[in-house]
């Protein structure tokens, strides 16, 4: 099972604190990984290639090397979810784009269903990254945007139902208390981070095989495991930037990548608008010969990897 993805770096410090983190998190089952931040690339990690034990479903290698389940899906459309079978070679899709949002504290991005935290750099130390797979509010319960921060950081949360989920659970046949204690059947998990947008949180679950899903009434859900890490290590007061960036291109090594997302409403994947916009916006400053046949491939396919679209 593959620990914590460690970049390679000649800074004594950098390494340092990467094998801290490495091992805070080197016993739990899926593994945030943590990069460093390059100078000028908005590119990190790589993509893998596993093979299939005999019990395995896509939604086991998905928590296995921290990733959610329609990403391993997007990844793989050819592979059968439930039974790849026993020697099938599975696409993990751990290279990433970084959003275009400020590189600190908590970003959020919906489409692709993924958390990336920015701690504060220390002095004498590189910037670093370190990512999570997270579970979005469905259709009709709507994930907001926006920025907002971390207010208050709770242990063992007890989850108090709004009337619209009671309500909801009760026409489903499935009614629940006016108060959930905590334990193992609270949805909160056993670690919460709440937001300013009143009634939001970034929780844990127990139900982790739903994470990387629309599944939630807005909340994110994270892994048990990971929430842990992600709950030791934020501060109280930290910014959280919600933002909706369904093709997201950076550079690495001079250069350009696109990596495109399903948006969150279906009438966005009719036009390719978007994906153009964002590769013209990323060469305004830089030069570049662009291979507009794989630009819009990659953005009609959504495969959410990282796809090179430069010469």
């Amino acid at each position: 099972m593959p620990a914590t993805v460690i970049t390679p770096t000649h800074s004594p410090a950098a390494a340092r604190l990467l094998v801290t983190l490495s091992l805070a998190c080197c016993v739990t089952f899926a593994h945030a990984a943590t990069y460093i931040v390059p100078t000028g690339s908005d590119v990190i990690g790589r993509a893998r290639q596993v093979v299939t034990g005999a019990e395995d479903t896509l939604s086991d290698v998905a928590r296995r090397y921290g990733v959610g389940w329609e990403a391993i899906k997007l990844a793989n459309p050819a592979i059968d979810p439930w039974l790849p079978g026993a020697g099938t070679t599975v696409t993990v899709p751990t290279e990433f784009i970084l959003p275009n949002a400020p590189r600190a504290g908590l970003v959020l991005n919906l489409p692709e269903m993924r958390l990336y935290y920015y701690p504060r750099v220390r002095a004498g130390e590189p910037p670093i990254v370190t990512t999570y797979p997270v579970s979005i509010g469905r259709m009709d319960w709507a994930t907001p945007l926006g920025l907002t921060q971390v207010i208050a950081k709770v242990r063992d949360p007890v989850w108090r139902p709004p009337a619209s989920i009671r309500a909801e659970h009760a026409v489903d046949g499935e009614p629940l208390p006016a108060v959930v204690a905590a334990g193992p059947d609270n949805p909160l998990g056993q670690h919460a981070l709440r937001l300013g947008i009143p009634g939001y949180l970034i929780h844990g679950t127990n139900k982790p095989y739903g994470i990387g899903m629309r599944v939630t009434h807005g909340c994110v859900r994270l892994y048990p495991e990971d929430i842990e890490r992600l709950f030791r290590y934020v501060p109280q007061g930290t910014a959280v930037r919600i933002v909706d960036q369904r093709h997201k291109v950076g550079w690495r090594n001079g250069v350009l990548y696109l990596e495109s997302h399903p948006p969150l409403d279906e009438q966005s994947a009719r036009t390719l608008t978007p994906a153009v916009r964002a590769v013209v916006a990323a060469t305004a400053n830089h030069s570049a010969q662009i291979d507009w046949d794989t630009v819009e491939r990659a953005a009609s396919e959504m495969r959410g990897i990282p796809v090179r679209i430069s010469h």
